[in-house]
């Protein structure tokens, strides 16, 4: 079942450049996929319009049946509890601890201290950083960092997380960690996905992969098929 859909999108800056040309794919439900491509070619300005940070110039954007280039920006949060976003410079508060990083995406929507604490725990223990919650972020590694970055993303339960080059910073090994977090996510049922310049990660983990030339899609991958 589809949960994407994306339609003859095209993307235009306020600078006249243009990152996309009437981009059409369909992403399914429970699907891992990269998206891959050379500087410049839309595969970050794809992110942006998923999580609606931009809203696309032509074209429309399903996400569970949902238009969100038609929602307000006054609304865009009531689609982003539906969406977890991961960033490549973790974006996380210096002076909270692990626990409160986490917490904090959760205490917009009005619940309790103990239903707080459940979902905290329970993110961090998917995320292997439980041990961590009274730490700050400048007393974690890059990749425990990136790693409360998820567990943030994920602690309320979003049926999509998109990861925009989240092992940009990290060294070969620490992102194969973070990347094997990312697949037990993906394993209990959240659609990943992943905007990446890695190729190694994306032919070792050999999930389908979309690749994108000049603001179109040059190739999609299936799972498994694509090889550097």
């Amino acid at each position: 079942m589809d949960l994407i859909r994306v339609r003859d999108v095209t993307h235009t800056y306020k600078s006249g450049v243009t990152a996309l040309y009437d981009l059409n794919l369909t992403i399914e439900k429970g699907e891992f996929v990269f998206i891959i491509g050379s500087t410049g070619c839309g595969k970050s300005t794809l992110g942006k319009l998923l999580y609606r940070e931009l809203k696309p110039t032509k074209g429309t954007i399903l996400i569970g049946g949902e238009n969100v280039g038609k929602i307000s920006n006054r609304k865009v949060y009531k689609i982003r509890r539906k969406i977890g976003v991961v960033f490549q410079d973790y974006k996380l508060l210096e002076k909270s601890t692990v626990y409160e990083n986490v917490a904090f995406a959760l205490e917009i929507f009005g619940l309790t201290k103990e239903e707080i604490h459940e979902k905290v725990i329970k993110a961090l223990e998917l995320v292997g950083l439980k041990s961590k919650v009274k730490m700050y972020p400048r007393e974690l590694s890059g990749g425990e960092q990136q790693r409360v970055a998820i567990a943030r993303a994920i602690v309320n339960g979003p049926k999509l997380l998109i990861c925009d080059e989240p092992t940009g910073n990290l060294d070969p090994e620490t992102s194969l960690e973070v990347m094997k977090v990312l697949e037990s996510i993906n394993e209990l049922g959240t659609t990943v996905i992943m905007v990446t310049h890695d190729i190694n990660i994306v032919d070792k983990l050999k999930k389908r992969t979309i690749l994108l030339n000049a603001g179109r899609v040059l190739k999609d991958y299936p799972k498994g098929e694509y090889t550097k």
